[in-house]
């Protein structure tokens, strides 16, 4: 079996930055066993497989060990190479997937993406958070439909610095960890830390700007809002908080493309 392969680099217009994801389009699905086998073989953050239905698209989102419920890079990345590469008349585009229903529009080198809002709750820091993350945040709070704890600091610095220790942040499985603060250069600065899911720090997330937007949009007041993910790699990432859900918007360039044979 033939099948064509993109690595598109989501969140940057420049190679090299941003964040990896593959992209294979299908005609239909593959088993689930072998979709896996092959997001573990790409050794990459996120591996997407889409099929045509209807007017739109199913989309599967894979880590190097299992599928997830939502990633936004790797849709991002879905939709440069529909735009981009194979081409399609219509102004937006429709995903089905896990999450529910997300739309995707281009607006001129940006794709402007529809994501719900993520309900969050304010917590207590789990011992393991802490532990991890070697210094006490602001406040914490969590969102369970893609299961993440949230740490915020007062200072950009102390999120561009951190070194967490992974192996304790593992515990928290199925959580992984967000940190963030407000920003000098840009509205607000964070990172992501997934080790339970094999991504020790994810370089750009969009899918965690679901609830990172909603809150930053209401402690400063503003509904646009221009976020960096300040990981080593960098993104950045256009927003909005609407009422009826989350505006994420990025660039995207093509790295490489190919063929899986096997």
């Amino acid at each position: 079996m033939k099948l064509k392969l993109y690595q598109i680099d989501a969140f940057t217009s420049q190679v090299f930055r941003g964040n990896p994801a593959a992209v294979l389009p299908l005609d239909e699905w593959l088993d689930d066993s072998t979709m896996q086998a092959i997001a573990t073989e790409n050794n990459l953050s996120e591996t997407a497989f889409f099929v045509p239905r209807g007017g739109g698209y199913h989309l599967r989102w894979f880590t190097p060990t299992q599928e997830v419920p939502f990633c936004g890079h790797a849709t991002l990345a879905s939709s440069f190479v529909i735009f981009n590469i194979l081409g399609t008349s219509n102004p937006a585009i429709t995903f089905e997937t896990l999450s529910g229903v997300l739309t995707v529009r281009k607006d001129g080198d940006l794709f402007v993406m529809n994501f719900p809002k993520m309900e969050y709750v304010f917590c207590e820091a789990p011992r393991p958070l802490l532990d991890g993350l070697g210094k006490q945040p602001s406040e914490v709070f969590r969102v369970d439909a893609d299961p993440n704890y949230y740490a915020v600091y007062d200072d950009e610095n102390d999120v561009r610095s951190m070194s967490p220790d992974l192996r304790t942040l593992e515990q928290l499985h199925p959580y992984s960890v967000v940190i963030t603060a407000a920003s000098k250069t840009v509205d607000f600065v964070s990172r992501y830390f997934a080790p339970s899911y094999g991504i020790p720090e994810d370089p750009v997330t969009g899918s965690i700007h679901s609830a990172l937007v909603p809150y930053w949009s209401a402690r400063l007041g503003k509904t646009k809002l221009h976020a960096e993910q300040a990981s080593k790699r960098g993104g950045q990432l256009f927003c909005e908080n609407t009422q009826d859900g989350v505006v994420v918007a990025g660039h995207g360039t093509k790295f490489m493309e190919g063929e899986i044979d096997f």
